[in-house]
């Protein structure tokens, strides 16, 4: 293995994002979190208010040896709606916006340059609103919230949304699942 890198990104309830990116091959760790908010040690009630500034994310420890920031962000724009403001489906509030959050300068240039070659090929048909900023805080969440996909597939949640990103991942990235 190579040096693994982090990127964090937020796309709508974390237990979703965290449902598709398990299966990626070349990802290392996969932690359910909230980032770039205003409160030190948020709980989930507190980021559900909408008041800390938090995003429910997913921290992600990849071998760029093995998957490519470009490959990652591709699974990211096909498995969320990266045009809808602080909402993803039924999950409305600022906490559920679209967002990467980058660590290297790297990972910046190639959300930067995804976002823009998106808007330009107006692939979704309205513009991306995903932000694109510096990772300046982030917290893991709850013990509870960690594989809630894998340890409640039959939730009622986890059937309506988890497992059909997870099937939409595994069908447009075949090559990229784990087997």
């Amino acid at each position: 293995m190579g040096d693994l890198q982090t990127i964090v990104l937020g796309g709508g309830c974390f237990w979703c994002t965290e449902a598709v990116y398990v299966n990626v091959r070349g990802v290392t760790d996969v932690e359910s979190g909230y980032a770039n908010g205003t409160v030190a040690h948020p709980s989930y009630e507190q980021v559900c208010t909408g008041e800390t500034g938090h995003n429910e994310v997913v921290k992600l420890t990849y071998d760029p040896a093995q998957i490519s920031t470009r490959q990652i962000l591709e699974i990211f724009f096909v498995v969320h709606d990266p045009t809808t403001l602080d909402r993803q489906g039924n999950d409305v509030g600022s906490q559920y916006r679209s967002g990467i959050y980058w660590t290297t300068d790297e990972q910046k240039q190639v959300a930067e340059d995804i976002v823009r070659e998106l808007n330009h090929d107006k692939l979704f048909g309205k513009p991306v609103v995903t932000e694109v900023l510096p990772l300046a805080s982030y917290y893991p969440a709850e013990e509870y919230h960690q594989d809630f996909f894998a340890k409640n597939p039959h939730q009622g949640y986890c059937m309506a949304v988890a497992a059909p990103k997870v099937a939409k991942f595994r069908k447009t990235f075949a090559a990229l699942a784990r087997p």
